[in-house]
């Protein structure tokens, strides 16, 4: 965690962060706190979409010289968006949805490279979960060489209920693991198209392979099981690329 660059501390000073429209990236708060602002804090939290946390007092100790009283918020390095107010715009322009999601993916380092990756691919926004993804901070930032200040990147409570509302909105789940024995050149991404991407040790999770149109993966040939997952988007973003360019 950083140690006071770009936070907010103290339980006031973040609710007139959080109401006052401030791009924060998280709060957490100290467990056993219970005051009527605690609750308004959380509620606020719920109310614009915010990640929160409850962590022991312990992990404040950092903070100590701060007046923090149990209430720390990042402030976001980006701006976050809302897939469904991205989506009608991209049908509106004439052009099929290419959706980037990544599932576990924590590797700072990773996550901005699959950002500059998929910024030069043409993805037009790139879903994470709210919680258990990689943090932007000023290394994802360098890593990504700014492509996360040009590709929207749109925060969800629910990968799960993310994609069932892609689904409804025509767009096709390609999900890469492991698992799958079809090989990723050998279907067709000429359809609105949203890949999944899991994590290099745990993979993309049991119930969104569950609910994907098709499972894929990318053939490894040498004693090493599996690629980079930065690699491995890579990989598939062209792929899918050189399909839609190949017709135009």
């Amino acid at each position: 965690m950083e140690k006071g660059k770009n936070s907010i501390f103290g339980i006031r000073a973040v609710l007139e962060a959080i109401k006052a429209g401030k791009e924060i990236d998280k709060v957490i708060i100290q467990r056993s706190l219970n005051s009527p602002l605690i609750k308004e804090l959380h509620q606020a939290t719920k109310t614009y979409g915010i990640p929160f946390q409850y962590l022991p007092a312990e992990k404040f100790k950092v903070w100590d010289s701060k007046n923090h009283q149990g209430v720390v918020a990042f402030l976001s390095e980006i701006v976050y968006y809302d897939i469904q107010t991205i989506l009608p715009g991209i049908y509106e322009d004439g052009e099929d949805p290419f959706i980037l999601i990544l599932d576990q993916v924590t590797d700072v380092r990773n996550f901005g490279a699959i950002a500059r990756t998929a910024e030069c691919a043409g993805v037009h926004a790139i879903i994470i979960p709210e919680k258990g993804s990689a943090a932007i901070n000023a290394d994802a930032i360098k890593a990504s060489a700014g492509a996360l200040h040009k590709i929207p990147i749109c925060r969800s409570k629910s990968l799960l209920n993310t994609i069932k509302m892609l689904k409804d909105n025509g767009l096709q789940i390609i999900a890469a693991t492991e698992k799958s024995t079809t090989n990723y050149n050998s279907i067709e991404y000429l359809k609105p198209t949203a890949v999944v991407m899991g994590s290099e040790d745990q993979g993309i999770s049991p119930q969104l392979l569950e609910i994907s149109d098709q499972l894929i993966s990318i053939p490894v040939y040498g004693s090493i099981e599996s690629l980079n997952v930065s690699v491995a988007t890579g990989i598939l973003l062209y792929e899918m690329l050189r399909q839609k360019k190949s017709i135009q």
